[in-house]
């Protein structure tokens, strides 16, 4: 089960252990997840050959948790593996800002994936097209045969469809199948199911099978989630006194030009994806699958736009959307293997892929307000500069202390945070000419 209360107050002010052992109390972790946490996340030597080719080692990135999550009135602390400064914390600024509101809400698809069957060389595609689905029950029936349990637990073949593409090798037909992968990702199911009914559709349609795979265009598995956000809880409660209409509106303007403008759509959803690959990578998700398929559904059908929307309402209130295909599962895979990918889904208390895909979606959501704000605002470089400056600090040479102390000046001092401006003030701290 989730937390039972993500609004966690100071926090950011905890050490790193403190903040280890307040997540394991608060989640009801055991010592050997804690762990896995406190070993940095790492693999064992064994384990990682295990899971890969050619292994020489590990690599680690820092694990994070987003506090202030609501959704579907549960509460969550959702881990975030990542490189970047200021998302973790734009995401949990954000979230705690609907709260008022009741937090997010989803309305995601049924976990459906789809399988492709590739075949070429018929000589007559339509007829090709109407042969296979006049049998499209057998062929369905063959494809839950694979599968018993994954249909005893109500997936398998739900329907089957048949496109004719035009491509430069001629004319092929396309056959999709339909799985339902309850709480798996589906990879393993649909490919084998696709293999197993290739040669019966080689014999329907007289043609060659050569593609038998899935796809991670997930059309039929999207999560949908969506907030809202008054004007008082949108306006800025810093110095700068910006009231929470003018940021909605600036929120608005920003959204219509990554609606209108490919390039600009580009750099609005990477920041929507470093919430949804940080927390998918955090749980042992197949993350390179997830971006390209948020990324073609930006896409599809249409120009390359926004994977999120926001309006305002008749009160003046900011409404926020999104929707993403969500391919995720709890069953096989890293999730199973990775001891810090265990223990981060031990914290956020899932029971069911889809649970999964609306956290991911609902930080997603979060994360693009966040930055939307930042630039409707002070701008996003100022507060990502804010805590990159402790990273500009240990690359200048600061250490230990020192670290914090030009960190906390730099800051204190206010104005531009440059990389020069960072050894100027070690300098001073050591006291150096």
């Amino acid at each position: 089960m989730p937390i039972e209360n993500s609004r966690i107050e100071g926090f950011y002010k905890l050490s790193v252990s403190e903040r280890r052992e307040l997540l394991g109390e608060l989640a009801g972790l055991n010592q050997e997840q804690k762990d896995a946490w406190g070993e940095s996340g790492e693999l064992d030597e064994d384990a990682a050959d295990r899971m890969i080719e050619n292994v020489v080692g590990t690599y680690s990135l820092p694990i994070g948790v987003a506090t202030n999550f609501v959704i579907d009135g549960s509460h969550y602390a959702i881990p975030f593996v990542l490189e970047e400064p200021s998302v973790v914390a734009a995401a949990s600024n954000m979230a705690k800002r609907c709260l008022v509101k009741g937090g997010f809400k989803s309305e995601n698809d049924d976990p459906v994936m789809i399988g492709q069957i590739q075949v070429v060389g018929c000589s007559e595609p339509e007829l090709a097209k109407k042969s296979i689905l006049d049998e499209r029950e057998n062929l369905i029936n063959k494809c839950n045969d694979v599968d018993p349990i994954l249909v005893k637990f109500g997936g398998g073949c739900k329907n089957i469809e048949v496109r004719i593409i035009e491509t430069g090798s001629g004319p092929m037909v396309i056959v999709h199948i339909h799985v339902d992968c309850r709480d798996a990702m589906g990879a393993n199911a649909v490919n084998t199911m696709a293999e197993e009914i290739a040669p019966a559709v080689e014999e329907i349609t007289g043609g060659t099978v050569i593609l038998r795979i899935i796809s991670n265009l997930a059309v039929l598995r999207l999560a949908r989630v969506s907030a809202v956000f008054t004007p008082e809880e949108m306006s800025d409660k810093g110095g700068n006194s910006i009231q929470g209409s003018e940021v909605i509106e600036g929120v608005i303007q920003a959204y219509h030009f990554a609606e209108a403008d490919p390039f600009r759509a580009t750099t609005h959803n990477k920041g929507i994806m470093n919430a949804i690959s940080a927390v998918a990578l955090a749980c042992g998700q197949d993350w390179r699958a997830i971006e390209a398929g948020a990324h073609s559904y930006a896409s599809h059908d249409r120009r390359y736009g926004s994977l999120t929307e926001w309006s305002k309402d008749d009160e003046g209130n900011l409404i926020g959307s999104i929707e993403v295909p969500m391919a995720v599962g709890l069953v096989g895979g890293a999730v199973r293997v990775h001891p810090a990918a265990k223990a981060n889904v031990a914290l956020l208390g899932l029971d069911t892929a889809d649970e999964l895909a609306k956290v991911m979606a609902a930080a997603g959501l979060a994360q693009n307000l966040g930055a939307l704000r930042a630039l409707a605002t002070v701008g996003i470089q100022a507060g990502h500069m804010k805590l990159h400056v402790r990273n500009m600090a240990v690359t200048a040479g600061a250490e230990g202390e020192e670290v914090d102390i030009v960190a906390s000046s730099l800051r204190q001092k206010g104005g531009r945070i440059t990389q020069a401006a960072v050894i100027e003030e070690l300098r001073e701290l050591r006291g150096e000419e």
